[in-house]
């Protein structure tokens, strides 16, 4: 799903035959999502019997830069020592400005993004609030740093407690920053990021569900019922929740 934030809310939108379709218009309405049996690997296009790392065939997950090893392990990136799967790729990926920020989804996290990344990579993870805390010239510096906080801060999101709501909105993200700014090593400090601005982030829910049950289209063909909420890449489905990004390449009907 693209996302747009308007206004501190965020909009959504899925990708259809006719064009895009703005999913917060189908709020509070009976909907149905039934995977067709089709899956198509976002890189090559290819038909593929499984999707491997959100989208891809396995061949494609091997070779395509989209699917390198640094994408969810920054540390590991070696584009500014010339090694990638494709080094024009990383030029525009990987070698640019990534920013490491704290965020609260689940509860305070810390992450790693490239600078056209923001707002959407916080939306993505169902983020309330985020701040910048530091500002790297590359991938790797900010994957190491990310690594060093990661002794102090969790690096994930617990998607069913983000989910239902309970995202520890007490958190005080400016103390946070002045905190983690000092643990890092001289070095790092000298990333830190002077912008001290935190977004804040609202998503579209009516509801949210008790006890999530996320579904796999490729177990559970068809879900129904009265959409709820979106929040992060997941919709809110009844009690259901579907992880959209998890399902790119799917073919899916919708009908509202």
């Amino acid at each position: 799903m693209r996302s747009n934030l308007n206004g501190g809310e965020v909009e959504y939108f899925v990708a259809t035959a006719d064009g895009e379709l703005r999913m917060n218009d189908l709020l509070g309405q009976p909907v149905e999502l039934r995977f067709m049996g089709e899956i198509h690997c976002k890189s090559c296009g290819a038909l593929t019997r499984k999707s491997f790392a959100q989208g891809f065939c396995y061949n494609c997950f091997l070779t395509s830069p989209e699917a390198e090893e640094c994408v969810l392990n920054p540390e590991k990136c070696k584009a500014h020592l010339g090694v990638a799967r494709n080094i024009e790729y990383s030029r525009t990926h990987c070698l640019i400005p990534h920013y490491v920020y704290l965020s609260v989804t689940s509860g305070l996290k810390v992450g790693v993004t490239r600078h056209t990344q923001i707002p959407t990579r916080w939306i993505d993870q169902g983020a309330t609030q985020a701040l910048i805390l530091a500002e790297t010239p590359n991938r790797h510096i900010a994957g190491l740093m990310e690594v060093f906080l990661k002794q102090h801060y969790s690096d994930k999101t617990q998607w069913s407690k983000m989910l239902m709501g309970d995202d520890d909105g007490g958190v005080d993200l400016m103390a946070e920053k002045g905190k983690a700014a000092s643990l890092l090593p001289a070095a790092m400090k000298r990333l830190v990021s002077p912008h001290d601005q935190i977004t804040r982030i609202q998503y579209p829910v009516l509801r949210y569900p008790e006890k999530p049950i996320n579904i796999d289209l490729q177990k559970n063909a068809t879900v129904s019922g009265v959409l709820n909420g979106i929040k992060g890449q997941y919709l809110m489905v009844g009690d259901s929740v579907i992880n959209i990004r998890r399902h790119t390449g799917f073919g899916v009907l919708l009908s509202f």
